[in-house]
């Protein structure tokens, strides 16, 4: 059986993880994770997004969803802020999904790079 002070640990990191995915923050980061988005990849993109807020604090709450619409893109995160913008990110893999947090959230520049726009473009 675990020590009361195991118990309350283990309670403190399930109410951190259920303030990350509903809590009020300034910024909601949206995974698609239809099973187009599971098949490119974008479970280790959630995951990767889970473990970075959780350790460094951004002000974002983390969720996912089903079908965004555009398989070709995936995996697609999508950033929305308090003031209505929405960012849609695509081809993130791991790593881009820590820059997102680190630019996006927690410096508040836009990857442009990143996102639908910039992949539209070099299709034209």
């Amino acid at each position: 059986m675990k020590s009361l002070e195991d118990l309350k640990k283990m309670r403190e990191a399930a109410l951190k993880r259920v303030e990350m995915r509903e809590g009020e923050k300034d910024y909601r980061v949206v995974v698609g994770m239809a099973t187009c988005g599971i098949a490119a990849g974008a479970r280790p993109v959630l995951n990767r997004l889970v473990e970075e807020t959780a350790e460094k604090a951004y002000n974002c709450t983390i969720t996912q969803t089903g079908c965004i619409g555009m398989c070709v893109y995936e995996p697609i995160v999508e950033v929305y802020g308090k003031d209505g913008e929405h960012t849609t990110y695509v081809h993130v893999n791991p790593d881009k999904a820590a820059k997102i947090l680190e630019e996006h959230i927690g410096k508040g520049h836009i990857i442009e790079e990143f996102t639908v726009n910039a992949a539209q473009s070099k299709e034209a």
